[in-house]
């Protein structure tokens, strides 16, 4: 689209090249007396063409703002005379009138070309674009008996995405002044549908051609990106469709709205009178109406997501819709479970994708009744120390407390969690490890039957596996491999193996837990003691919220431990002032004697300190030292 507009441009040059030399030395009171004779009278209808020539991105700001307001004035009223179509042969017909209406459609449409080649450049102004934008969206507004000309709108939007250069600033205006209207959102859809499916298509051909590593190739690979891009631009930046329960009404840009059988529908219906008997039944039928345009809207929203999932999306934009599409994209579609293929080949591709994935899968499973067999398997993969650095690491483990949340999850699946958990803690930062603990402590909490991790001693593992007894004999099998383990110093726990059922976690026990008793951080170390009380009874006991250890950092830990309030401090008390640097017994075999003191009146051999016996009321001047808490 953009291309046949360049092209129109090029022929009327072309054709007019004295009129294009003319309006190059035009000075802007000439323009303006240009404009004024042709919304004057008919006879200077042949000022048409020179206006036209003047609007462009390449003129001075104050022509093409002068040369495009005469324009939309004169061009406005006449808009519903304006025929649909331009004559085949216009040399052919003989009424001059008919003629003359085919030639205003053609400048007419010349007209609105150069508004979205104005408003789509980047040599425009902002003040240019803004005032170009809104007289596109003018003539959009006034169609034939009111309709919305989705055709104008469809050319505005094309171009806007098969654009090369940056168009944000167009978006974001288009966004904020008439993404408000229903009938815009609709439309903006069903464009955008259009325009994905039309750039997939190209780009499958591009891709079964044989010479697909030419410069050309390389050129349309790019403009694909950047379309990718601009498309996702457009759907983010719509707002979402809120309920319409309390206020049924809503806003059309175009007098017909979205449907006009239903717009006549309203108008002529009889019950939207201004009674008041007959006020609540129109409220209502209003309201039904605006759930029936809502479905429709829904309709649109699905396709044009489902279209642009389709394309090849860059990998940045990948990771953007996967982290927002729980939120922005399955509540408001009509049927969610159609992204079940997108988000299930997302989720097995394994990493940092399948972190992220991993939200709006767990959406369809919860409420859209979803079934995905190896799950846990794959959730049991995604649990590596790199998962810690991810940047939505809040997200994925509160998700990964919720999925491990259920009583029916087995035992072996829950302690091959928890034990998988245990291992990363030896690697991970000191937040990385209160948030495991965290975790932790919900499962042992919500499944009484892995607490044996945790609890088991050796001597009472012996004790057990001797007395089980023929009812217990699996979990002596159990007890003795976890004695035999510590005995000789190894873990049966496969930490490589990727299915929890074959880890070997019912074998092993938390011991990586018990090493962060004597942890550096005091935050991690006395975290590690609410693992000490019976988590089984759980009237005496509360889970832990996830969420509070997501996002902590180094910085938090010591931010959290400057403002800790301490009951008790250790200090120093002694009964009489020192008279050395350092204590005796601090080092064996060592003399602290003033050597100027030839006289000595005892010494502490024991404890290798010199000690002198004065005089004076002081008595003993040897140091003594209380320490007390």
């Amino acid at each position: 689209m953009a291309s046949s507009i360049q092209e129109t441009k090029k022929k009327k040059r072309h054709q007019n090249p004295k009129k294009t030399k003319t309006s190059e030395t035009l000075t802007l009171k000439e323009v303006k007396t240009l404009g004024s004779q042709l919304l004057s009278s008919r006879a200077h209808i042949n000022n048409l063409p020179t206006l036209l020539s003047v609007l462009s991105p390449s003129s001075p700001l104050k022509f093409s703002l002068e040369a495009l307001i005469s324009l939309q004035s004169f061009f406005v009223p006449l808009v519903n005379e304006i025929p649909s179509k331009t004559l085949a042969d216009p040399s052919k017909e003989k009424d001059p009138e008919l003629v003359y209406k085919a030639w205003l459609r053609a400048r007419f449409d010349e007209f609105v070309n150069s508004l979205i080649e104005t408003a789509v450049d980047s040599r425009s102004e902002e003040a240019l674009k803004d005032v170009a934008l809104d007289a596109i969206m003018d003539f959009v507004k006034l169609g034939k008996d009111g309709k919305f000309q989705s055709a104008i709108y469809h050319r505005l939007l094309h171009s806007i995405v098969r654009n090369t250069s940056s168009v944000d600033s167009l978006i974001d205006l288009l966004a904020s002044k008439y993404f408000k209207y229903l009938d815009v959102r609709y439309f903006t859809y069903t464009s955008l549908y259009k325009v994905a499916n039309d750039s997939n298509s190209r780009h499958m051909a591009d891709c079964q051609k044989e010479d697909s590593q030419t410069k050309g190739e390389l050129s349309e690979s790019s403009r694909m990106e950047t379309a990718v891009r601009i498309i996702y631009y457009i759907l983010s930046h719509i707002p979402p469709m809120e309920s319409t329960d309390k206020e049924p009404t809503y806003e059309m840009w175009s007098q017909l709205g979205i449907s006009p059988k239903e717009a006549e529908k309203a108008s002529s219906d009889p019950l939207s009178g201004n009674s008041k008997s007959q006020k609540p039944k129109g409220m209502h039928s209003e309201a039904s109406s605006v759930n029936r345009i809502l479905k429709k809207i829904k309709l649109k929203f699905t396709n044009a997501w489902l279209s642009f999932l389709r394309l090849p999306l860059p990998l940045d934009i990948y990771k953007e819709v996967l982290a927002t599409l729980h939120q922005n994209v399955l509540p408001y579609m009509a049927n969610p479970a159609i992204l079940c293929d997108f988000l299930t080949m997302s989720y097995d591709i394994g990493g940092v994708i399948s972190v992220m994935a991993l939200s709006g899968l767990f959406v369809l499973m919860t409420k859209h009744g979803l079934e995905y067999p190896k799950f846990y398997e794959k959730l049991y993969a995604l649990l590596t120390p790199a998962v810690f650095m991810a940047k939505h690491r809040a997200l994925f483990f509160q998700l990964l407390d919720t999925c491990l949340k259920s009583s029916h999850l087995p035992a072996y699946l829950a302690a091959a969690f928890a034990k998988r958990l245990s291992r990363m803690a030896l690697s991970v930062t000191p937040s990385g490890e209160r948030l495991i603990i965290a975790i932790i402590h919900n499962l042992l909490r919500r499944h009484p039957s892995i607490n044996f991790l945790v609890n088991k001693q050796d001597e009472e593992a012996d004790g057990e596996a001797s007395e089980g007894g023929d009812n217990s004999s699996q979990d002596a099998g159990i007890i003795r491999s976890v004695v035999q383990s510590k005995k000789h110093g190894i873990d049966p726990f496969k930490s490589e193996e990727s299915d929890p059922s074959k880890s070997d976690a019912m074998r092993s026990s938390l011991w990586e837990i018990d090493t962060l008793r004597h942890h550096y951080c005091p935050a991690v170390s006395r975290f590690v003691a609410s693992l000490e009380s019976d988590l089984t009874v759980r009237a005496k006991t509360s889970e832990v919220t996830v969420a509070d250890y997501c996002s902590g950092s180094y910085g938090t830990l010591f931010k959290q431990e400057v403002e800790r309030r301490v009951k008790q401090v250790p200090l120093a008390f002694y009964k009489a002032t020192p008279n050395t640097l350092f204590w005796g017994s601090e080092f064996p075999g060592w003399s602290f004697q003033d050597p100027r003191d030839n006289k000595q009146e005892g010494q502490d051999v024991d404890k290798g300190v010199s000690k002198t016996l004065g005089k004076d009321h002081t008595g003993s001047v040897k140091r003594q030292r209380v320490e007390c808490v």
